[in-house]
């Protein structure tokens, strides 16, 4: 959940890494830290909490640290409140290895109570100075930071992304991994590490996976690759074919708006390439139309944003595949003994392709027989490599913490492999694909319109920003879009917000409703909007504030009965989410904006989550 980059080569080492960090802000983080080799081979240790800034000031840029070898990280408090002495790097007892992580390490307690009792003292909470002090410790038996990196990976459980430098070693760094994202990139004369390639994508495009129980030895000349058994082995090198431009801001006030804004053409490169003859196409898929036929049964898992996704695709896979659909929250699948089998198919969502609860559920449905598909942004990533088949969104990247983007490619491939199957079963007739299909190829023109026009969504969102609760009603699709919309306001506004179906209102519910309460109201779905209506009359009766979001054919109906109304242009029902997510994101990003938080990187939140 935190961020890592690692540099070697011949110039000063400190700049590069803040400016590496800089560009991994947007994953969470509340403290910083740099560790460079000196000339005279000693580590130079910065660190400090609070924002990147703050260390920047504190180094002058990295001007005041000087060396061409060094480490830094940006840390998600998980052991250990935020504070200086718990940020990384941290430093063995001796002063001569520091050691940056992602992950947590499970077994730290057993380790630190083992070096405690060979005379180790600890400075800090976290269980990412165990593996500095056994490294340290293994170090001393025979003065070799490779064969003490290899001790120690033995000994520690758990998830890591390591980056380690030991002062006896002033060209080179070692780096390992385990169930945390960490690439290799290459660059002329000079190579690096880093957890994700937005912080070295300005430096080259040439990079490396790293894989589970890989270990690389990183110096200016080159990089060498081994196993978990100490052997060589030899890497795949892939190429980033998208422009560092798409990690800038563009203009744009916030990358969350920036995203928002990309949507269209973001739908444009996932779906239409995908398009033959007026047909989807997936050419990479390995599963045929037997499997396909004999599939039982189909499990959406994954979290947050993804699992809303699959909460929308659940509704239209069964719609048009006839088959059932069951959708799980990827932390609680592991744990309710799932019924999968080899007639399962279990399709898996991820932006980053490095969700561990996500990862250790797909391990979970694999172990069990299932066909694992996974949706994923990130070429490369673990879900990606560990699954039978992927899906890529090609969404590019993504960098504020509140997904937009992914959200909306996620959601738009999701229909596209119903279309798919739903061909192959003979479950969609003719005209019915070739309805959605017309829709479909709408879509971004469609998004593209309402974009263009949000003065409406700004003045209700200065209507409305001061509210401490809001609640999201809708029924059928509408129920599983407010899911969306109500996560993105409580992300970035910091107001409690929740989402129900509208039939769950007197069941509970109804009773927090009173005088001034704002309710958003969801009436897009068009078979349920006189139910839909019935409800907004039911929480009016109680006070409620109402500000309500239907489609354009349905708006002079819903303005009968609600004054404030937002409005989505009408499309096939399996698109109407992916249409009225838009104005959802962008009312939680200007409530937001009118409360003054900070909207790419909120508060104790992390864009890719690389732990339980």
């Amino acid at each position: 959940m935190c961020g890592i980059v690692g540099y070697v080569g011949s110039d000063q080492a400190a700049p590069i890494l803040l400016d590496g960090l800089a560009r991994l802000e947007y994953r969470g983080y509340d403290s910083a830290g740099i560790a460079v080799v000196s000339e005279n081979k000693e580590l130079q240790v910065k660190k400090s909490k609070g924002r990147l800034q703050v260390l920047s000031d504190i180094i002058n840029g990295g001007k005041s640290v000087e060396g061409v070898l060094g480490i830094g990280h940006t840390r998600w408090a998980t052991h250990g409140e935020p504070n200086d002495v718990n940020a990384h790097p941290h430093l063995s007892q001796d002063g001569k290895i520091a050691v940056v992580h992602n992950g947590i390490i499970e077994n730290y307690v057993e380790l630190r109570d083992f070096l405690k009792a060979k005379g180790y003292v600890f400075q800090s909470e976290t269980d990412t100075e165990v593996v500095t002090q056994l490294l340290s410790f293994y170090y001393a038996e025979d003065s070799d930071i490779f064969n003490a990196v290899f001790k120690v990976l033995r000994r520690i459980e758990g998830a890591y992304a390591l980056g380690i430098i030991c002062a006896d070693c002033p060209d080179r760094f070692l780096a390992a991994r385990k169930d945390a994202p960490l690439l290799v990139g290459f660059g002329e004369g000079e190579n690096f590490i880093a957890s994700d390639v937005t912080a070295i994508i300005k430096h080259t495009r040439e990079v490396a996976y790293m894989e589970d129980g890989e270990v690389a030895v990183i110096s200016a000349e080159g990089v060498s690759f081994y196993n978990i058994m100490e052997q060589p082995i030899e890497k795949e090198h892939s190429t980033i074919d998208w422009d560092v431009s798409a990690a800038e801001k563009g203009g744009y006030a916030h990358f969350m708006l920036k995203e928002i804004m990309e949507q269209p053409e973001a739908i444009r490169k996932t779906a239409f390439s995908r398009i033959r003859d007026n047909k989807v196409f997936f050419e990479d898929l390995s599963i045929g139309a037997e499997y396909i036929k004999s599939i039982s049964k189909i499990y959406i898992v994954a979290c947050g944003s993804s699992y809303h996704v699959g909460m929308v695709g659940k509704y239209n896979l069964e719609r048009m595949l006839r088959k059932p659909v069951e959708v799980c929250l990827a932390s609680e699948f592991r744990y309710c003994d799932p019924l999968v089998d080899d007639k399962s198919l279990v399709i898996v969502i991820s932006q980053s392709g490095e969700t561990l609860d996500t990862m250790a559920a797909l391990r979970e449905a694999k172990n069990l027989g299932a066909h694992i598909l996974s949706i994923v942004n990130v070429v490369g990533s673990s879900i990606a490599r560990e699954s039978d088949d992927v899906i890529y969104t090609w969404a590019g990247p993504e960098i504020a913490v509140a997904t937009t983007k992914a959200y909306s490619t996620q959601l738009v491939l999701l229909n596209m492999l119903g279309m798919y199957f739903g061909d192959i079963l003979g479950t969609l007739s003719k005209e019915e694909y070739d309805a959605i299909m017309g829709e479909l190829l709408l879509l971004p023109t469609k998004m593209e319109k309402m974009l263009e026009d949000i003065e409406d969504i700004k003045h209700f969102a200065s209507d409305y920003f001061n509210h401490s609760s809001v609640f999201f009603i809708g029924r059928n699709l509408d129920y599983a879009m407010g899911l969306e919309g109500s996560l993105k306001l409580k992300e970035i506004s910091y107001i409690h917000s929740e989402a129900y179906a509208s039939g769950e209102l007197k069941h509970g519910t109804i009773s927090l409703i009173e005088k001034g309460t704002l309710v958003i109201a969801l009436g897009t779905y068009a078979p349920l909007f006189d139910k839909a209506m019935s409800n907004v009359v039911e929480v009016q009766a109680r006070g409620a504030d109402v500000l309500a979001l239907t489609t354009e054919s349905n708006v002079s109906e819903m303005r009968k009965t609600v004054e404030n109304v937002m409005t989505v242009p009408e499309s096939h029902t399996i698109f109407q989410p992916s249409l009225g997510v838009v104005p959802l994101q962008l009312f939680a990003y200007y409530v937001a904006l009118l409360r003054g938080c900070d909207i790419d990187k909120p508060r104790n939140l992390a864009k890719s989550v690389t732990v339980e």
